[in-house]
């Protein structure tokens, strides 16, 4: 669907968008998800205030209080937070109490008047939080119970899991009640409460009973266009298969363990070695614990572990790439990795090693991908390891289509987003099908 963009003549309306997340901070799909919404709303004829934060526990500058995001000049707002671990520990101990819901609540005491004079200066139509950082719904629940706007809760993943009663999220069980406490706010304030996936939109219906199905909606992650240049389709010529991850590996929810079981085996049976093949891990926030595991299993030749470089530079070797490699665990199977949405766009083959039943595996699969493998079996590592390399040095893998493609770019996603904004401020919320 394509938007026909603000009427001619009639002011855009305005939202008050709260996200902890915000350039010039870099890296995380929340940073992305939140900028390109900036980016694009304007074009369906609404304009962003952003209330985000500053100060040492941070790390945006604290005099920077507007910002040029492309075309769209964006009104953002920086109140004070400090980082709890950082700066109110003592010989790094501090009182469990002062980082509920996280490191940040102390953002809360700044940003309820910051916002409330945005209100009164401003007047938005609605208010917009996003998380992970909790302590923003914190501070879009009290701006909402003070104005009475509408508030949409960009929830994204849950905040809670109990799927598993052994292994509960959060772990920590004042976090835990807490998030609770928060989620039932939520419910019972917002007037829609936006999800990233099908799963944590299933989830959250059957945990909220007191919230109308219907205002559960589906806003999925996307690609920006705006951040990849023309392809040439020309890739470079190497000797050595460069299969790529880009991105964090979480110990638990992507263990590579059973994967680095599976190239070891291969190159003792001759089926890989390290003239045909390199599997490369970019930025993994965990270089430490994944070398110790590459010397574990003789495969140092073999992986690669390299550092974290700008957006740009890492799009651009998704795009020169042989293949990339996607890890999910089952433990993550109503979650969907931001960067899948890259990785379609780039158009090289994907390797994806998680759960078939997952919401990863389903969204693949409907864009006609399907060299899929399970995470959890190291047999089927190495099943679907070269599967895919035969299919792929064949140029045969199979690719998402550009059609497809460009229906989850972040772009359609804002459009999604516009239009739940004037659903709401008409007060008639109906669901959304997260695609546009």
């Amino acid at each position: 669907m394509v938007s026909a963009g603000p009427t001619p003549g009639i002011a855009p309306r305005r939202v008050l968008m709260i996200a902890f997340h915000y350039p010039p901070l870099q890296g995380g799909s929340g940073v992305l998800r939140t900028e390109s919404f900036a980016r694009y709303l304007p074009q369906s004829g609404w304009q962003p205030l952003v209330l985000s934060a500053r100060g040492p526990g941070h790390g945006a500058s604290a005099t920077q209080t507007t910002q040029e995001t492309h075309e769209s000049a964006v009104m953002v707002r920086r109140s004070i937070t400090l980082d709890t671990a950082r700066h109110l520990a003592v010989r790094g101990r501090y009182p469990a109490c002062l980082a509920l819901p996280d490191r940040w609540s102390s953002w809360w005491f700044s940003a309820v008047p910051a916002g409330l004079g945005l209100i009164r200066r401003y007047r938005p139509a609605a208010i917009w939080s996003t998380y992970p950082i909790a302590s923003a719904h914190l501070i879009a629940l009290a701006l909402q119970r003070l104005s009475g706007l509408p508030w949409i809760a960009d929830q994204r993943d849950p905040m809670l899991d109990d799927s598993d009663p052994a292994q509960p999220y959060p772990p920590d069980a004042h976090r835990h009640r807490l998030h609770g406490w928060i989620e039932q706010g939520i419910a019972a304030r917002c007037a829609a409460l936006v999800c990233t996936t099908p799963g944590a939109v299933q989830a959250h219906r059957a945990r909220l009973a007191r919230l109308d199905p219907a205002r559960i909606c589906l806003i999925e992650n996307g690609h920006d266009e705006a951040d990849f240049g023309a392809d040439t389709g020309e890739k470079r010529a190497r000797s050595r298969f460069l299969l790529l991850h880009s991105g964090v590996i979480y110990p638990s929810e992507r263990d590579p363990r059973p994967f680095f079981a599976a190239l070891a085996r291969l190159r003792e049976q001759g089926a890989i070695d390290r003239h045909n093949f390199q599997l490369r891990l970019r930025a993994t926030g965990h270089d430490g614990w994944l070398d110790a595991l590459l010397w574990q299993y003789g495969i140092t030749d073999l992986v690669t572990l390299a550092p974290l470089q700008p957006h740009a530079a890492a799009l651009l070797e998704m795009q020169a790439a042989d293949g990339l490699l996607l890890l999910q665990a089952a433990n993550c199977n109503a979650q969907i990795p931001a960067k899948l949405y890259e990785y379609l766009r780039c158009r090289r083959p994907i390797l994806a090693l998680l759960d078939a039943a997952g919401d990863t595996a389903a969204r693949l699969r409907s864009c006609g991908v399907d060299t899929i493998g399970q995470l959890a079996d190291s047999d089927d590592c190495a099943r679907a390891l070269l599967h895919f390399l035969a299919l792929a040095r064949a140029c045969h893998a199979p690719l998402a289509d550009r059609v497809t493609i460009a229906l989850q770019s972040r772009q359609q996603r804002s459009i999604a987003l516009a239009q739940l904004l004037d659903t709401v401020t008409c007060g008639q919320v109906r669901p959304s099908t997260g695609e546009t």
